[in-house]
């Protein structure tokens, strides 16, 4: 470990993922030292704080309307606005550059982030489903990418345990999100406010509802296939409603290895910044002088098919994951809004993965292209 503290970059500052980062930063200072946040910029004063807070020299905001408030309170501050802003900050060299922007939106930073040489601290799973190949070929060593992700983060810890050809299946949890145990029947009226009453994690309005529809789980499946290169026919999803047990590893000898403890985000977002060392107190461990069950369910995918879509989608292309995210993210918009049942997110997007058919080049503007593809057609479905 070195003794000088590692710069981070944090992108998406002002989310659940960029708050408890900064938790994490500020109670280790000797570890970490801010060197440049970004954020969408819809909360300039939440902004300036967290600038002042870290004393970071360089601040981006993908809003234009916000940058003039923000570059008044903070005199002597880089403040830049802007998409090229968001990947100026990603590209900026810092140690570590924590990813924890929302949508496939992230994908240019991630890129930006991996070319300069930082160690990328990813939550924002779009990015890699979506840039798939492209972001994987952008890797110059290997650990340059660390998960974020709980369930990721999970799955690398107890990947420790045994060497790669060892390794038997992966299994990822899911907490079943607020529709745990309902049949697909009674999901047929549910509303916006429902799908946001989740049990367990407090997290930003699309991924609460993703959470609900099981897309969520779809990504991470995606995510770990792409991060661990393992199959996606050895990836297995259980619904596990306690959010004790992370995610698990199974060997070829028939043990399993699980990462346990309580659903804090800080812990994986700790060794994200840190790995492969541990901070110390970053969570709360498990209370084990109090008695607890843990349960395991088996996905109902009759309910819940986000991911036997998503395992369709990699089948197909490349670029089908692409498709799946974008396609998604529109229908997401619309149920909020109120012109799609909660239902006809999953069965749009399958039916627009469906739909698409792949060129044979693999490239950022053809991952553009999908994307915008992909929004148009579901916007069609949709009207």
């Amino acid at each position: 470990m070195s003794d000088s503290p590692r710069t981070v970059s944090l992108l998406g500052s002002t989310g659940s993922i960029g708050t408890q980062a900064l938790d994490v930063i500020a109670r280790n200072p000797d570890r970490f030292r801010v060197v440049a946040l970004a954020a969408g910029g819809s909360d300039p004063d939440a902004v300036i704080a967290q600038a002042k807070a870290t004393r970071a020299p360089l601040v981006a905001v993908a809003s234009a309307d916000a940058v003039r408030a923000i570059s008044a309170a903070l005199p002597g501050v880089d403040v830049r606005s802007g998409a090229d802003a968001v990947v100026a900050a990603a590209g900026c060299g810092a140690d570590v550059v924590l990813n924890g922007i929302t949508g496939s939106v992230g994908l240019r930073p991630t890129l930006a982030a991996l070319e300069a040489g930082s160690t990328l601290a990813l939550a924002n799973k779009e990015s890699l489903v979506a840039g798939g190949a492209l972001v994987k070929a952008a890797v110059r060593r290997p650990g340059q990418i660390v998960p974020v992700d709980s369930e990721h983060s999970a799955l690398a810890q107890a990947l420790r345990g045994g060497a790669a050809s060892e390794v038997a299946r992966l299994v990822v949890t899911a907490s079943g999100g607020a529709f745990r145990g309902r049949s697909r029947e009674e999901l047929a009226h549910v509303t916006p406010a429902d799908a946001l009453n989740h049990p367990t994690w407090d997290m930003g309005p699309v991924v609460t509802i993703n959470s609900a529809s099981m897309v969520n789980k779809a990504l991470e499946v995606i995510e770990a296939h792409l991060l661990f290169d393992i199959p996606m026919d050895r990836i297995d999803v259980v619904v596990h409603a306690q959010s004790m047990v992370h995610s698990m590893v199974e060997f070829v000898d028939g043990s399993t290895l699980a990462q346990v403890s309580p659903p804090d985000m800080r812990l994986p977002i700790a060794l994200g910044l840190s790995w492969p060392d541990r901070v110390a107190d970053a969570a709360p461990a498990c209370d084990w002088s109090q008695a607890s069950t843990w349960t395991f369910e088996p996905l109902d995918e009759r309910a819940f098919p986000a991911v036997r879509v998503a395992r369709e989608a990699v089948a197909a292309s490349a670029l089908h994951p692409a498709v799946f995210n974008a396609a998604n993210e529109e229908c997401v918009a619309a149920f909020v809004a109120g012109s799609l049942p909660f239902l006809g997110i999953v069965d749009t997007v399958r039916s627009v993965v469906e739909e698409y058919e792949a060129p044979s080049e693999l490239s950022l503007d053809a991952v553009d292209h999908a994307e915008r593809w992909a929004r148009e057609r579901a916007r069609a479905r949709i009207g």
